[in-house]
């Protein structure tokens, strides 16, 4: 199926400062920026953050690999996928893989490139990568860094569908991959 063509209306940008750096994982940009038409946006705010990866693992028997991890923000503890931050230097596939064996232990299989999300394109400049593995078996014990506390859970595909659909899985970034993971699986 074709779909209409897009025209990349780039905005002109006239001032652009770098205001806040908290480390390596994120920092702002305030810019003063043009609109093709002519109209102006003084203030617009680019929140820099470094590509994320997360990874729909799948056993050798079939089981789908998911953590459980408490998010202060939301001061709850929800059921997601395995994810992080692409290090400099990595690769997606790289950071893909490295985030499964410490988080998880699991290793292995048959990896593909399955999704490329943009986690908010109005004002963060990083894209999110999901990988598919397929095949992949405990090799290691979890390998975790100090900020984290994830737990393992190996769960069966109608397990992971039913907390879709019971909005157990609230991670967007998540949500979105799986939900499409489930679509094609039932479409083959």
């Amino acid at each position: 199926m074709a779909y209409p063509k897009l025209v990349n209306r780039l905005w002109r940008v006239i001032k652009s400062e770098n205001i806040l750096r908290l480390g390596p994982w994120l920092s702002v940009r305030q810019e003063c920026v043009q609109l093709p038409n002519g109209n102006q946006i003084p203030t617009w705010y680019v929140l820099e953050f470094p590509d994320w990866i997360n990874v729909i693992a799948i056993t050798k028997e079939g089981q789908m690999v998911m953590v459980d991890q408490y998010r202060h923000a939301l001061g709850e503890t929800h059921y997601e996928l395995v994810a992080g931050v692409v290090d400099p230097g990595e690769t997606p596939l790289q950071a893909a893989k490295r985030e499964l064996s410490e988080e998880t232990g699991y290793e292995g299989g048959e990896w593909q490139p399955f999704m490329t999300l943009s986690p908010n394109p109005t004002n963060h400049n990083n894209k999110s990568y999901t990988f598919l593995a397929i095949g992949v078996e405990k090799r290691r014990e979890q390998h975790q860094e100090p900020t984290e506390d994830i737990h393992v859970d190996l769960m069966t595909p109608d397990q992971v569908l039913e907390m879709l659909r019971d909005g157990e899985i609230i991670q967007a970034l998540h949500a979105a991959p799986l939900w499409r993971y489930f679509a094609e699986k039932k479409m083959s």
